[in-house]
C-alpha cells in the first residue's frame, strides 16, 4: 500500500504554526508522510488564521484554487482547519462544494476520526470548543529544530473590542505544569535548545496554584536549556514578579513582545485595553530598570473606529518614547461578533493606509539604528542551522535578531561569538570570533 501524502498550510500567529507542527504529528502517527506541492497529496489541510480580514482572503483564496484539483480519477481530501472554520462552520461547506472537512480549533486531537469520515463519504463539520485543552498538546516524536514552541495555555479571557480570539479558541484554559515540563524535557532530548513558551497571553496562566512565574522558573531550570522566551504578553498581567525574572534567570532572553496596540488613552478605553499610555510607558521604564539591554517588540494597529490624527500622533509619539526594535502593526478590519465591528467613525481605508505607512517607515529606521550599532561588536549566536540561501548559516543573537554568516554545519545548536559585519533593517551579517570555544569547534565541530 502507497505511503499516504498530506499537503499542510498554515496563516497566522505562531499559535497556528504551533497547532500545525502537532497537526503533523497527529498525522504522521496515522501513516501520512509530508508532501511537497497539493498536487501529490491525498489530504489537504489549510490552517488558517481569523484576527486579521487579510489573512482570512488569502486562505479562501487558495481554498477557492484547491478545487481544481478534484476530478473523477482523483479526489483528495480538502481539509480547513483554525479559527475560519470555527468562526464560519458549516457555511463553509455550503460555499466551498469541493470542501470535505471543517475542523475547529478545539477539534485538532479529533483530526484521525474525522479523516475517516471523510474518507468514507461523509463531509464533516466539527466546531466544539471542549474546556479540555486539545489531545494533541503532547511531545511530538522525531528530532526538533534548534528553537522550539511549547504552548501552555490556549484561550483568552480578556475580550478586547477588536478581537476575534476569546470567541474562536474559547476562554483560558492552562496545561498542567507537569505535562508542560515533560514536553519541554522531550523537546529539549530531541534537540531543541531554545523554547518559546506560548499562549493568548501567557501572564495569566494558572494551574492549581501554579503561575507564570512560578513555571518559568521550572521551566529555565531543565538541563540542556540554553534559552528561553515567552509570547505573548498582555501589560496589565505584567507583574514586578515577572519583570524581575528577567535579571534572575539567566537563560531568560533579553526580549519581550508587548502590545500596545495604540498610544491614545482615549483609543485604549474604546478598545478595552485596561491600561493608559502612562501605564505602559511605566512598564517599559521599569523593565529597563531591570534590564536595561531589554528588547522590545509590540502589536499596534493603526485605523481603529474613531481614531483621529491627534491620536495617531499619540501612537507616534509612544513609539518615538520607547523605541521599539520591531513592530507588528496592521490596519484595523472589521471582525465578526467583536464590539468594535459596532462602533461608529469608521476611519477610511485610505487613511488607515497612509498612516500604516507613515508608522511603518519610521519603525524601519529605528530598527535599522539599532542593528547598525551592532556593527563592529561581537555577538553570541544561537545557530540554528543553514540559512535559506547564500551558504551561510542562521542563527539569532539573545534579543533575537536573525544573524547569517559562514561556518561549518557541525555548529547548530551552539552558542558562538559573532562579530557583525553589516546590518540591515531584518537582519544582520558576520563572521565567526576567534574565542577559545569558536576555534574548538571549527577544529572539531563533534566538539
Amino acid at each position: 500500500m502507497a505511503l499516504k501524502k498530506v499537503y499542510l498550510a498554515t496563516f497566522g500567529c505562531q499559535m497556528n504554526v504551533d497547532d500545525s507542527e502537532r497537526l503533523a504529528w497527529l498525522l504522521a502517527r496515522q501513516g501520512y508522510a509530508p508532501a511537497d506541492a497539493p498536487e501529490a497529496a491525498d489530504l489537504i489541510v489549510l490552517n488558517t488564521c481569523s484576527v486579521r480580514a487579510k489573512a482570512e482572503q488569502k486562505a479562501y483564496s487558495l481554498l477557492g484554487r484547491f478545487k481544481r484539483l478534484k476530478s473523477p480519477s482523483r479526489r483528495p481530501i480538502i481539509a480547513l482547519a483554525g479559527c475560519i472554520a470555527q468562526q464560519e462552520a458549516g457555511n463553509l461547506l455550503a460555499r466551498f462544494d469541493h470542501l470535505d472537512l471543517v475542523l475547529g480549533t478545539g477539534a485538532l486531537g479529533r483530526l484521525p476520526g474525522l479523516i475517516q469520515r471523510a474518507e468514507a463519504g461523509q463531509r464533516v463539520v466539527d466546531v466544539g470548543l471542549d474546556r479540555e485543552l486539545p489531545e494533541c498538546l503532547r511531545p511530538p516524536l522525531g528530532a526538533m529544530p534548534v528553537r522550539s514552541q511549547v504552548t501552555i495555555m490556549q484561550g483568552c479571557d480578556n475580550f478586547c473590542a477588536y478581537c476575534v480570539v476569546p470567541y474562536l479558541r474559547g476562554r483560558e484554559r492552562s496545561r498542567p505544569p507537569g505535562e508542560v515540563l515533560a514536553e519541554v524535557e522531550a523537546r529539549l532530548a530531541a534537540g531543541a535548545r531554545e523554547v518559546n513558551l506560548l499562549g493568548q497571553n501567557v501572564n495569566s496562566y494558572r494551574y492549581e496554584d501554579w503561575d507564570f512565574v512560578r513555571l518559568l522558573k521550572a521551566v529555565s531550570a531543565r538541563p540542556g536549556l540554553l534559552r528561553l522566551r515567552f509570547t505573548t504578553s498582555h501589560p496589565k498581567d505584567l507583574t514586578p514578579a515577572l519583570m524581575a525574572c528577567f535579571d534572575r534567570l539567566d537563560n531568560l532572553c533579553p526580549s519581550l513582545h508587548l502590545p500596545f496596540q495604540s498610544g491614545s488613552d482615549r483609543i485604549l478605553k474604546l478598545m478595552g485595553r485596561g491600561y493608559t499610555r502612562a501605564d505602559y510607558l511605566s512598564l517599559v521604564a521599569r523593565l529597563r530598570a531591570v534590564r536595561p539591554d531589554l528588547a522590545l517588540s509590540a502589536d499596534v494597529i493603526v485605523g481603529f473606529p474613531g481614531e483621529s490624527e491627534a491620536d495617531f500622533g499619540q501612537t507616534l509619539d509612544l513609539i518615538e518614547r520607547v523605541r521599539f526594535d520591531g513592530l507588528f502593526s496592521f490596519r484595523y478590519s472589521d471582525r465578526p461578533r467583536v464590539r468594535a465591528a459596532g462602533l461608529p467613525d469608521k476611519v477610511s481605508p485610505e487613511t488607515a493606509a497612509r498612516r500604516l505607512v507613515i508608522l511603518q517607515e519610521r519603525q524601519k529606521e529605528i530598527s535599522l539604528a539599532f542593528n547598525r550599532a551592532l556593527e563592529g561588536r561581537a555577538c553570541q549566536i544561537l545557530v540554528e542551522g543553514p540559512a535559506r540561501r547564500g551558504g551561510l548559516l542562521t542563527g539569532r543573537t539573545a534579543e533575537g535578531k536573525v544573524v547569517n554568516f559562514p561556518g561549518p554545519a557541525g555548529l547548530a545548536g551552539r552558542l558562538v561569538q559573532v562579530t557583525i559585519e553589516r546590518a540591515w533593517t531584518n537582519s544582520l551579517r558576520g563572521r565567526l570570533g576567534q574565542d577559545r570555544m569558536t576555534n574548538q569547534l571549527l577544529q572539531d565541530p563533534r566538539a
